[in-house]
């Protein structure tokens, strides 16, 4: 049932993208609408591992390279994937003193698993089981995939808006559709709906790999302890992260923009880890 809500909404937000053509610029604007989603799922699907990992400069952890980090961290992800059945993803360290971590890849054959040095600082060894079982969970769904589409056809209706503003938008088809109104219908109410299906489709994966956590962990209470240490030291040291990646991490980034959290992609931390709680 989540997975069919989830289709549903991603077709949602298509079918709002192509609408948002049409009411711009009639039959060629919905062309240019259709252009516009392909490419940028197909970027979404082939390069939004890469581009998230090489924005928050992240680090390969292996023997070799990191290897504090891979002794400590390697066994236990390991274990995971094997109880997941899932491939052993690579692992990747950002040098960055704010406690998080994120999943990233198209299938669970291009998984990558970053965390970041505050979290390996902040959090115990069970702690980092809970965390990481939530990025496997993230994995095994093929959420990281879900989450990417959904957010780059956020972004491209939210271009759009943008182009209606500043073009206009005009319409020379028969049906003469289009102008100005268009253009306001996409500025005001695209980007919002656009917005709002987006987090309905982000609250719902954390929801199930929250419970993937719980599953294959064994019990609840390590992820509920690192949420309780996340929600309080990511305040502290707020991380830097961009608005268009934000809902990859396993809580939140704060930025210090009210109005961000306000629109959080996330569910509150209490809901979450009162639903952990209920999984006992």
């Amino acid at each position: 049932m989540n997975t069919v809500k989830t289709a549903l909404l991603l077709g949602l937000l298509s079918g709002l993208l192509l609408f948002g053509g049409e009411m711009i610029g009639g039959q060629q604007g919905l062309i240019w609408g259709l252009g516009i989603a392909v490419v940028m799922n197909f970027s979404s699907y082939f390069f939004s591992d890469k581009i998230a990992l090489s924005m928050y400069s992240a680090q390969p952890v292996s023997e070799s390279e990191n290897p504090e980090v891979y002794h400590r961290v390697a066994p236990i992800v390991r274990g995971l994937a094997q109880r997941m059945d899932i491939p052993m993803p690579k692992l990747y360290l950002i040098p960055d003193p704010s406690p998080n971590a994120f999943a990233t890849g198209r299938n669970p054959k291009h998984a990558s698993v970053a965390v970041t040095a505050g979290i390996l600082q902040l959090m115990n060894d069970n702690e980092i089981e809970g965390v990481v079982a939530h990025e496997l969970g993230h994995v095994m769904h093929r959420d990281i995939l879900i989450s990417s589409v959904a957010a780059t056809l956020a972004a491209a209706i939210t271009f759009m808006a943008r182009m209606a503003f500043f073009f206009g938008g005009s319409s020379r088809d028969d049906d003469n559709r289009g102008g100005a109104l268009g253009g306001i219908m996409m500025l005001i109410l695209a980007p919002i709906a656009a917005m709002v299906i987006q987090m309905a489709i982000s609250r719902s994966r954390e929801y199930d790999a929250d419970a993937a956590s719980a599953k294959y962990v064994g019990s609840p209470y390590p992820l509920v302890a690192a949420l309780t240490k996340l929600e309080s030291w990511s305040k502290r040291i707020p991380m830097d992260a961009s608005p268009s990646t934000a809902h990859m991490f396993i809580i939140k980034p704060f930025t210090g923009d009210t109005l961000m959290r306000l629109f959080s992609t996330h569910p509150s931390t209490e809901d979450r880890i009162a639903r952990l709680q209920a999984l006992r």
